[in-house]
């Protein structure tokens, strides 16, 4: 199955399936649609109403990624559920610390 990231000369572009007001913030794992392509499928208990839910992504993946929250750029799907993200920074290091915190541990 194809990754749901890609790494650009700006750092790494992430897609996202985020489902707002879960029970619990996590990661439902990698899913490919027609529509979206693959994606990350993530849940977060932000509801989405005034960008709660847009703030409470970047937050989450800033604090899971190690990364700033300004290295975390919205590129699409402002009001959708599938959100197109830029992690600004070295593609290739971001790219592994992507991989690993969406590859299940055994």
């Amino acid at each position: 199955m194809p990754e749901p990231y890609q790494i650009t000369p700006e750092g790494v572009r992430l897609v996202v399936r985020l489902t707002p007001r879960a029970e619990r913030d996590g990661i439902d794992g990698i899913a490919t649609t027609p529509d979206a392509g693959t994606h990350l499928r993530l849940r977060l208990a932000a509801p989405p109403v005034d960008g709660a839910a847009n703030a409470a992504l970047i937050a989450f993946l800033a604090k899971a990624l190690d990364l700033r929250k300004s290295d975390i750029h919205l590129l699409a799907g402002d009001r959708s559920r599938v959100k197109r993200l830029l992690l600004a920074g070295d593609g290739p290091a971001l790219a592994r610390r992507v991989a690993a915190w969406i590859t299940p541990s055994t």
